[in-house]
């Protein structure tokens, strides 16, 4: 499908980004057609709520085969075309539970924690060849993934009732902060008055943190449909 809005050129297809074919099918058409790759956003992602001792293996695996695959084969996909050519810029989506701990997400961190760490390894690797890779970093966006998200053993729409307590971004504010960090070629784009108390937190005031992520956790856990016994 193609879209024109705004003197821009969007062209939608649907795929799967757990399938690496797929992916690679896709992205080698766009550099074909264009001549060029510039960017590759892997931005395809769920959430994940639940205590770890009620998730099954096909749990790990559907958040596992999209949050980190996923960015695995479109990286994989997008790298070697970029590499070729001298230029490009990768952009994965993690979240600021890449960053830190996240009780009764334990799943959806696991996936966001492999991308920082693939990201920011990339960013190194990636930059002799003229390629940029960075991870962005979000927290609370406005966004329908808090909606769809998979409650295991918790009631999704306590969760998303506590979600939307907090202040969120809109997807356009992430957005320029977004553009703005690849521009200066981050390797991490994340809000900055957040990264910096959560780096505070971790080194200055351990206690402080534990205690904030207890009250997280314990929040969480009132969307628990089972008794803790």
């Amino acid at each position: 499908m193609i879209s024109k809005k705004k003197g821009g050129r969007a062209q939608f297809v649907k795929l799967d980004v757990a399938d690496a074919a797929q992916v690679e099918t896709m992205v080698n058409n766009v550099h074909m057609e264009h001549g060029r790759l510039d960017y590759m956003f892997n931005n395809a992602g769920i959430a994940m709520y639940g205590e770890l001792y009620n998730m099954s293996r096909e749990h790990w695996g559907r958040i596992v085969s999209v949050n980190l695959w996923g960015v695995i084969h479109g990286t994989q996909a997008a790298y070697p075309l970029m590499k070729k050519q001298g230029f490009g810029h990768i952009a994965n989506t993690a979240s600021v539970a890449g960053l830190g701990p996240s009780p009764t997400a334990a799943a959806y961190a696991t996936t966001k924690h492999a991308i920082v760490g693939l990201t920011t390894s990339l960013h190194y690797e990636a930059e002799t060849f003229g390629v940029k890779v960075s991870a962005l970093c979000p927290t609370f966006v406005n966004t329908p993934i808090f909606l769809k998200g998979e409650g295991i053993s918790m009631d999704q729409t306590k969760i998303y009732e506590q979600v939307q307590k907090k202040k969120m971004m809109s997807p356009e504010q992430f957005a320029r902060i977004a553009l703005k960090g690849l521009e200066r070629n981050e390797a991490i784009v994340c809000p900055m008055p957040l990264r910096r108390t959560m780096d505070i937190f971790f080194t200055l005031f351990p206690g402080v943190h534990r205690k904030l992520i207890r009250y997280f956790c314990n929040i969480a856990r009132k969307a628990n449909i089972n008794n803790f016994n």
